[in-house]
C-alpha cells in the first residue's frame, strides 16, 4: 500500500478510538491500518454513524403498521397516503455545526435532510424545524438565532421547499450547545421508491452532483463528542452549502429516476463517500471497489484520506445498471452537475480503494457496518420528583397571562417563520402558527398535516412521561387539524451517554415514546440519534442539554379544506372543553415564568384519554361541526384561548376560571374547540366568544406582548445581524 504516516497511539486517541475499540480494528484487519483505512473505520464508528450507545433501545420503538411500506434502516420511512402515493420523511439534527457556524450549520442541515427525501424517489413538499437556544439575554444567543433563521431560510427559501412549521425554546441548559433539527417531507409514487442496498455484481457506482473538497472532513466525529471551549476552532469541519446546486441535484435525480437506470441510490451524508460507499454494499451484502482518482475534485492534491471523510454537500452514489452509463451522463450534463463512474459492484464483501495504482485501503465491510460497536452503556433512571409543595395562588390572572403570552416559549414566533418561504409551491393550506401545517398533495384534495414537538422540560424532570408526552403532543397537533396521524419521525437529542444519569435518561424517554405509540397506532418509521450534546468545563465536568427527544409526525386529510384552524371565528359561539378542568401545575410554564420555579412532576399522560379525544376531534371537525380547535399544552387553558382569540380577532368571555390551576394547568389530552351554542353534546362549555378581551386583558394588549419578544430581542437590524 502507498505510504502512510507511522499510526501512533496519540493519532488512534485523536480519531476517538477507545484502546478497545482499536483493538478491534486490528483484529478486524489483522494488521495495523493505514490512515485512510483508520479515518474509515473512525468515522463509521463514530456515535453519528453507528448509533453504538442507542441501537440496542432504538430497537424496542414500533416501527411497524399497516400504513408503514418503509420503517428504519433507509434514508428516511415511508407510509401509504392512498392512491398509490407514499409520504417520505425524515428528521435530522445539525447541532455541533449550527453553534460552531450557525448560517452554515443549518443551512447544511436542511440541505442534508433535504437530500434524505429525495434519493428514496420523494419530491420535497416541505420544510420543519425543532430548534433549542439558551438564555435569550446569553451574549451568543441573538448571533445564533440571527445565523440559524437565516442560514434555513437561505436554504429552503433558495431550493424552492416551503418551510411550514417549527418550534422554539428557550432554557439555560442550551447556552453552550444549541440544538438544530431539521424535518423534510416528500412524495412519491408507491412503485417509483428508491432504496439503497447495491446489487449486481460488476454494476457501475457512479458518483453525481457537487465536486469533493475538504470542508466537513470528520464532522461526523466532531458532532459525536463534548464540546469545550476550544470548540470554535472546530470550524473547518462544518459544511459548506449550495442550494442551488441541490435544486439542481433534486432535479437530475428524479428525472433519473423516471427511467429503469437506477439499482441502488444513497446520499452523501455524515461521512461523505465513506458512509455512503459502506451502507450500500452492506445492505446489499457484496463488497465495492472504488478508484479514488476519479472522484471529481475542487481542490488540488487531496489524498484517499480527506476524499473518503469530505463532508462536502449535493453529492449522491448511485448503483446503475450495466450500459446505462451514458444515458444518466446526459441527464447530470443537462443540469450542469459532476458526473463520474468511480467504481463498481464486487464478490468480495470488502471496501477495496485504489489510487495511482495501488490499493490504499482494504477493509472488510462487516466490521464497518453490521458489525460495529454496539454498547449496553450502564445507565441510572432519574429519580422521580417530589410533588409541587405549597403551590402558589395567583394574585391576578389576566396579568399572568400578559407575562406568559410574551414569554420566550409562547411569545409569537412571526418573526422567524416570516423570514422563511412557506408558499412556494403554491400548495401549502395551514401557514405556521397553528397546530399543525397543511399541505395539500399536489393535483388532489388529500392534505398532508405536519408537526413538530417536544417539551425537554418535562423529559428532564420524568424521562418516562416526557417521552410519552412527546408523542401524544404530536398526535394532538395532527388531530386538531383533522388529521389521522399516521407515523411520526424522532430526533433523540441527548448529553454524554457515557454519564449513567444521561444514559438513564434516554432509556426512560424511549421506553415513554414506546409505549404511547403503541397505544396511539403512531409508530416511528424513521429517525436520528445526536449525542454528546453537553459543553464540558476546563474541570472535566459536563453540563449537559434537557433531554430533548424532538418529535416529528405526520397526518392525512382525506379532504384539505375540511382542515381545522385555531382561530375564533364568530361572536356568540360556545367554547368547549375537551377533556378534564386543570389542575396540574408541576414543570408549568406558569410555575417557571410567574414565580421562578421549575419544580413538580410533569403532567401525566393518560395515553387512552389521548385516543379517544383525538379521535372524537377528529370527527367533529370531519362532520363540520366545529368551527375553531386548538390543543392545550404549554400556559394551559388561557394561553390557548387567547392565542384563538389573537388568531381570530374575537375575544371571549370564561366560566368558573378562577385559579391558577384551572387556568394554567398544562394537563393532557385536552382540547378547545367552538360551535355556535347548543350544537354539541360532548365536552364541557366553558364560556363564550365575543368581545375585545380575554380574561379581563384587552386583546390589544395580549397582542403587544404577543407579538414583542422577538423583535425587541432581535432588534431591528435582526434580519442582517
Amino acid at each position: 500500500m502507498t505510504d502512510s504516516p507511522a499510526i501512533t497511539p496519540e493519532i488512534v486517541a485523536s480519531h476517538g478510538f477507545t484502546p478497545e475499540e482499536y483493538e478491534r480494528v486490528l483484529i478486524a484487519l489483522g494488521r495495523v491500518p493505514n490512515l485512510t483505512e483508520l479515518g474509515i473505520f473512525s468515522v463509521m464508528w463514530s456515535e453519528h454513524c453507528s448509533y453504538k450507545s442507542s441501537r440496542v433501545h432504538l430497537r424496542t420503538l414500533p416501527t411497524t403498521g399497516p400504513q408503514v411500506i418503509c420503517g428504519p434502516g433507509e434514508n428516511a420511512g415511508v407510509v401509504d397516503i392512498g392512491d398509490g402515493q407514499a409520504a417520505i420523511f425524515k428528521m435530522e439534527s445539525h447541532n455541533h455545526p449550527s453553534y460552531i457556524e450557525p448560517y452554515q450549520g443549518a443551512a447544511t442541515g436542511v440541505g442534508g435532510i433535504l437530500r434524505d427525501v429525495f434519493t428514496m424517489g420523494a419530491r420535497p413538499v416541505a420544510n420543519l424545524n425543532a430548534l433549542r437556544f439558551g438564555r435569550p439575554d446569553h451574549p451568543k444567543t441573538r448571533h445564533l438565532i440571527a445565523g440559524v433563521v437565516h442560514g434555513i431560510g437561505g436554504y429552503g427559501n433558495c431550493v424552492g421547499v416551503p418551510t411550514v412549521g417549527g418550534e422554539v425554546n428557550f432554557h439555560p441548559a442550551y447556552d453552550g450547545n444549541i440544538l438544530v433539527n431539521a424535518m423534510t417531507v416528500g412524495v412519491a409514487e408507491t412503485d417509483k421508491i428508491f432504496y439503497s442496498a447495491a446489487s449486481g455484481i460488476g454494476n457501475p457506482i457512479v458518483y453525481v452532483g457537487s465536486k469533493t473538497g475538504r470542508d466537513g472532513i470528520h464532522g461526523a466525529t466532531m458532532a459525536s463528542a463534548d464540546f469545550t471551549e476550544e470548540s470554535e476552532e472546530k470550524r473547518p469541519t462544518v459544511q459548506v452549502g449550495d442550494p442551488f446546486t441541490e435544486k439542481l441535484l433534486i432535479e437530475a435525480c428524479l428525472e433519473l429516476m423516471a427511467s429503469d437506470a437506477i439499482v441502488a441510490i444513497q446520499d452523501m451524508g455524515a461521512a461523505g463517500l465513506t458512509s455512503s460507499s459502506v451502507e450500500m454494499a452492506s445492505k446489499g451484502g457484496v463488497g465495492i471497489e472504488l478508484v479514488m482518482d476519479q472522484v471529481p475534485q475542487r481542490e488540488t492534491g487531496m489524498t484517499p484520506y480527506e476524499m473518503m471523510l469530505s463532508e462536502s454537500q449535493e453529492r449522491m452514489l448511485m448503483v446503475l445498471k450495466p450500459g446505462r452509463e451514458a444515458f444518466a451522463e446526459a441527464i447530470f450534463r443537462k443540469w450542469e452537475l459532476d458526473f463520474a463512474v468511480i467504481g463498481r459492484v464486487t464478490d468480495t464483501g470488502r471496501m477495496v480503494l485504489t489510487w495511482h495504482g495501488e490499493v490504499v485501503c482494504d477493509i472488510p465491510l462487516g466490521p464497518l457496518a453490521d458489525e460495529a460497536p454496539c454498547y449496553q452503556r450502564p445507565f441510572v433512571r432519574t429519580t422521580p420528583p417530589a410533588p409541587l409543595s405549597a403551590v402558589p395562588e395567583s394574585a391576578d390572572l389576566g396579568r399572568d397571562l400578559l407575562t406568559l403570552m410574551g414569554s420566550p416559549d409562547i411569545a409569537s414566533r412571526r418573526w422567524i417563520w416570516e423570514q422563511y418561504d412557506h408558499m412556494v409551491g403554491g400548495d401549502t393550506v395551514q401557514r405556521p402558527g397553528g397546530d399543525a401545517a397543511v399541505v395539500r398533495v399536489h393535483g388532489t384534495a388529500k392534505g398532508l398535516a405536519l408537526s413538530t414537538d417536544c417539551t425537554p422540560r418535562y423529559c428532564q424532570a420524568d424521562p418516562f412521561e416526557g417521552g410519552k408526552q412527546a408523542i401524544a403532543e404530536c398526535y394532538r397537533n395532527l388531530s386538531a387539524v383533522g388529521a389521522t396521524p399516521l407515523a411520526t419521525t424522532d430526533c433523540m437529542n441527548f448529553g454524554n451517554p457515557q454519564r449513567p444519569e444521561i444514559m438513564g435518561q434516554f432509556v426512560g424517554c424511549i421506553e415513554g415514546m414506546g409505549e404511547a405509540c403503541r397505544a396511539l397506532d403512531f409508530p416511528i418509521v424513521s429517525g436520528n440519534v445526536s449525542l454528546y450534546n453537553e459543553t464540558k468545563a476546563e474541570d472535566g465536568s459536563g453540563s449537559a442539554i434537557l433531554p430533548t427527544p424532538a418529535i416529528g409526525g405526520v397526518g392525512l386529510l382525506a379532504d384539505w379544506s375540511r382542515s381545522a384552524t385555531i382561530g375564533f371565528k364568530a361572536e356568540g359561539e360556545e367554547v368547549v372543553l375537551i377533556g378534564a378542568p386543570g389542575r396540574h401545575l408541576g414543570q408549568s410554564l406558569w410555575l417557571r415564568e410567574c414565580h421562578g420555579r421549575e419544580e413538580g412532576p410533569p403532567p401525566p399522560v393518560d395515553l387512552a384519554a389521548e385516543k379517544a379525544h383525538g379521535t372524537l376531534v377528529r370527527t367533529l371537525i370531519t362532520e363540520g361541526r366545529v368551527t375553531a380547535v386548538h390543543d392545550i399544552s404549554d400556559g394551559g387553558l388561557l394561553v390557548a384561548i387567547a392565542e384563538m382569540a389573537l388568531a381570530g380577532g374575537i375575544g371571549a368571555t370564561l366560566d368558573d376560571v378562577r385559579d391558577a390551576a384551572t387556568a394554567f394547568g398544562e394537563d393532557q389530552a385536552r382540547y378547545i374547540v367552538t360551535a355556535p351554542p347548543g350544537t354539541l353534546t360532548c365536552g364541557t362549555v366553558i364560556g363564550r366568544t365575543g368581545g375585545r378581551s380575554v380574561a379581563g386583558v384587552a386583546l390589544a394588549d395580549l397582542a403587544r406582548a404577543h407579538q414583542g419578544f422577538f423583535p425587541a430581542l432581535m432588534g431591528a437590524d435582526g434580519a442582517l445581524a
